[in-house]
């Protein structure tokens, strides 16, 4: 594994099953097109931070649960090969595959693996 897309995102806590289904879909398509692995992570244990948090990073409201996801990728060439063909595939359209959460409060970013142990 030399690349990784982390996310993090605030799910409706009532909409944990949704959400189970709306990522199994979209780990499935991340695997077709060449993702080692796809972890999704329903939070249990999110404290608040003093300066900052998880909960603050995605303006979590009190009926919500923060999510930590990643999803890695032999390198980033196939990450980005991977991720317009994603975009493009109708399976993940939101009418077929609606996101269950605010995906404007998401955030995300690529990462360089620089230690794995």
């Amino acid at each position: 594994m030399n690349y990784v897309d982390g996310f993090v995102a605030a799910v409706p806590t009532d909409k944990k099953e949704e959400y189970r289904a709306h990522v199994e879909a979209v780990s499935a398509v991340f695997r077709e097109f060449g993702a080692l692995a796809v972890i999704e992570c329903w939070g249990d244990d999110v404290p608040e931070g003093k300066v900052t948090d998880f909960r603050r990073a995605v303006q979590l409201q009190p009926n919500e649960t923060v999510v930590f996801s990643w999803v890695a990728w032999p390198d980033r060439a196939t990450r980005n090969a991977a991720m317009k063909r994603v975009m493009a595939d109708p399976r993940l359209h939101p009418d077929v595959n609606p996101m269950p959460f605010d995906g404007r409060r998401m955030i995300f970013g690529g990462f360089e693996v620089l230690v794995e142990a």
